[in-house]
């Protein structure tokens, strides 16, 4: 499947959205229910022309977002690498916003289920997929772990993104099973999430100090 084929099947999700607003809109009361608190009740509305196309809008900017960043990247030849998992990525975002934005019109068509129950899955299946894309991101600006560290140095690029692809995928899982815990699902989420994303930054900056203290005493014994 070419790159052209994958974005013309995320569109599809995108068009979709929007079937699904313009079908269920004679049906919608005024007020859409479109937040949730941790225990899945609903805490927030929105008014229903605003709720029914703020996420196709918004799914279709950020597929125009994605489909520029592979043309713009000043090192567009790496992610050339690995593009088929870019673009699967940009597939599997566009499904995940279209289960949301599904998951919001049919609560408010009166059909009864967790809500947060339907993010955390989906959420898992896009965090496992996230962790995939890390394991064969090349260096670029766009996409990946983007610190000071991995984007000075291969290696620390590398070392990284290999770490933060297991502990995404890691994150998927515990999401799963935090389904089993209740009130406290979200926080199988939300906690390793951020431990993720604050330890990969920690891990880059102290990867290149390592390597450039190990550099400099290669280099100073080689005097």
């Amino acid at each position: 499947m070419k790159t052209i084929h994958r974005f013309l099947l995320a569109a599809g999700f995108v068009v979709l959205s929007g079937i699904v607003s313009l079908l269920a809109a004679p049906s919608l009361p005024a007020e859409l229910v479109t937040n949730w608190d941790a225990a899945g009740n609903p805490n927030g509305t929105m008014q229903k022309t605003l709720a029914l196309w703020l996420t196709p809008a918004l799914m279709t900017g950020i597929l125009g977002l994605f489909a520029v960043i592979p043309r713009i990247d000043p090192l567009r030849e790496n992610i050339a690498e690995f593009r088929p998992y870019y673009d699967w990525f940009v597939v599997v975002f566009t499904v995940y916003m279209f289960v949301v934005h599904a998951g919001v019109v049919a609560f408010n068509l009166g059909y009864e289920f967790d809500f947060t129950y339907l993010i955390l899955v989906a959420a898992a299946g896009m965090f496992y997929y996230i962790g995939v894309v890390l394991t064969h991101a090349k260096q670029n600006w766009f996409v990946g772990i983007r610190t000071p560290w991995t984007l000075s140095s291969e290696e620390v690029w590398a070392r990284t993104h290999a770490l933060g692809g297991r502990l995404f995928k890691l994150t998927a899982i515990l999401t799963v099973v935090g389904l089993l815990f209740g009130d406290y699902a979200l926080y199988f989420l939300l906690v390793p999430a951020l431990l993720t994303a604050g330890g990969t930054i920690v891990y880059s900056y102290y990867l290149y100090e390592r390597l450039d203290r190990n550099s400099e005493t290669t280099s100073g014994s080689n005097l």
